[in-house]
């Protein structure tokens, strides 16, 4: 069931963006491009890339021609091996499918970010893959995780704040059961108004 959400925003001020700047990101360029949805349909997005994010990483939006007034949103980070491999170990690419169809669906906008190995840039492709392998010979996943120098959640989300700002999008209906992304898109001004969760469950 969906949970409406009554002002969970933090009070004070948002801290500044690593670069030192508040807000300053902007629309670089929207290309359409025709997307299979998990339902076998076709329909064509708008794929959107942006200047002045605060992580200075390449994250894109895909956004569709509807938009309600609080469009769906879900804020998904980058994961090859469930992404684009269809992993097993991980239920990120279903959950991405779902994500893009009911974006679709219910009008909204799906946001791609680049965080890989859970938001910390010391952490590779590689190192998950050998977190994989170490938990395939016996240690714990988060054991090996953390022996591998992974956190356990690394994620910041000012960029996603920054991105939808950038396309004019103060108040969302979030798809996510992770209520990190909802604390911190409140703290950074998005104005988190509904989280709904995943067919099954997802972060």
């Amino acid at each position: 069931m969906p949970e409406v959400l009554n002002g969970d925003v933090r009070s004070g001020e948002a801290p500044a963006p690593a670069d030192g700047r508040r807000g300053g990101a902007r629309v670089r360029s929207r290309v359409e491009i025709p997307l299979h949805l998990a339902d076998g349909s076709w329909q064509t997005a708008h794929v959107i890339t942006f200047d002045g994010l605060s992580d200075g990483l390449e994250h894109i939006a895909v956004s569709y021609t509807r938009h309600p007034a609080v469009p769906l949103v879900r804020v998904h980070s980058e994961c090859l091996t469930g992404d684009v491999l269809g992993s097993g170990r991980c239920d990120c690419g279903p959950q991405l499918d779902e994500s893009l169809q009911r974006v679709a669906e219910e009008g909204g906008i799906l946001l791609y970010l680049r965080q890989e190995g859970q938001g910390r840039r010391d952490i590779s492709l590689y190192d998950k893959l050998d977190a994989y392998s170490a938990a395939d010979r016996g240690r714990g996943a988060g054991a090996a995780g953390h022996g591998l120098r992974l956190a356990d959640d690394a994620r910041d989300y000012h960029a996603a704040a920054q991105m939808l700002r950038a396309l004019g999008v103060s108040r969302v209906r979030l798809l996510t059961s992770n209520p990190d992304k909802v604390r911190q898109l409140n703290w950074y001004g998005i104005a988190v108004e509904e989280r709904l969760d995943f067919a099954g469950r997802g972060v």
